[in-house]
């Protein structure tokens, strides 16, 4: 027997505009930029990098789904 689950959650306001701090955003493309170079990463630069695509990865997800949720 299968059954299904809806749960509805409110979103806040303005959610459709999250997007990471242009400053972060920078950061994010300078350590992408190094690896463009042929250059490796440190570690920490590496998971540096890995958290912030994480995040933005996040707030594309949560502004997707906002969006959706605007449409229906």
């Amino acid at each position: 027997m299968s059954s299904a689950v809806q749960i509805s959650i409110e979103m806040p306001d303005g959610l459709a505009e999250f997007r990471l701090p242009e400053v972060v955003q920078r950061r994010l493309q300078h350590l992408l930029d190094i690896q463009d170079q042929g250059k490796r990463l440190s570690a920490r630069q590496r998971e540096e990098a890995e958290a912030l695509v994480d995040v933005a990865e996040l707030l594309t997800l949560l502004r997707l789904r906002s969006e959706r949720a605007v449409a229906e």
